[in-house]
């Protein structure tokens, strides 16, 4: 409402930032999908109960004042901690990539209640697997619907250039995939298996549940990865180190 000075949302934290000596900001996003900005002071205190309650993925109800530049944090209340108390060195860096995405598909101007309802989904889902393949399979799916439902889809059943259903390379720049024909004349085209086209259809189009129902080898997993960390470095221009990171492990 107009002249409000505070309000209150349920938001998933995704980025910490220092602020002065015991002060951080938070980047959040709101359950509307909106992005937030926020001081959330003392957090870096001993014993501060701001810093337990709004750990990085932890998701609060909290209490919001209006500053000029920042908003503050007023309070905050711990909903849920989708990865848990302990989680793995493994589940954080496939959480790093999700929140990293998250940070770069929401906006502060925007709502859109898809990114908050897809991004809690799959950190509660990454939680619960174990295996790399799978880590792998839910970070590549979540990278491939995001990114798509942002307006950039990839075509991943003809070729883009000349519409021959016999495809054999891929090219984030032009926007999926190619014929053989076609690729030698697109500047950093990638020959793909052909059996990895379906699974590239099947990332976008089923349920994360659907996914996990399914088997895929390692090999194929990671493969499937960095065509993702290409499809997203090339359509939201910029560089995820998260996901190298991801990668490199």
């Amino acid at each position: 409402m107009p002249g409000t000075k505070t309000y209150r949302e349920t938001a998933l934290v995704l980025k910490k930032t220092k602020l002065k000596e015991t002060d951080v900001i938070l980047t959040m996003l709101a359950h509307t999908g909106r992005q937030i900005r926020a001081v959330a002071k003392g957090a870096r205190k001993p014993g501060s109960r701001l810093a337990a309650r709004c750990d990085l993925c932890c998701i609060v109800d909290a209490l919001f004042a209006k500053g000029r530049n920042l908003d503050i944090v007023s309070q905050a209340e711990l909903i849920a901690a989708p990865l848990g108390a302990a989680p793995s060195y493994e589940l954080l860096s496939a959480a790093s990539v999700i929140n990293d995405i998250a940070l770069l598909a929401s906006s502060e101007d925007i709502e859109d209640p898809f990114l908050f309802a897809i991004t809690t989904r799959v950190l509660e889902l990454l939680a619960q697997v174990s295996s790399s393949t799978q880590f792998d399979m839910l970070v590549a799916a979540y990278i491939f619907k995001v990114v798509s439902h942002m307006g950039y889809r990839p075509d991943w059943d003809s070729c883009v250039s000349c519409g021959d259903v016999s495809v054999s390379y891929i090219s984030t720049a032009a926007g999926g995939s190619l014929c053989a024909s076609c690729a030698h004349s697109v500047a950093g085209a990638e020959e793909v298996d052909a059996s990895l086209f379906s699974w590239l259809t099947f990332y976008i189009n089923a349920s994360f549940t659907q996914l996990l129902s399914t088997e895929l080898d390692a090999v194929s997993a990671t493969t499937l990865l960095h065509i993702a960390h290409m499809w997203a470095e090339t359509h939201l221009d910029t560089r995820i180190r998260s996901l190298e990171f991801s990668l490199s492990l």
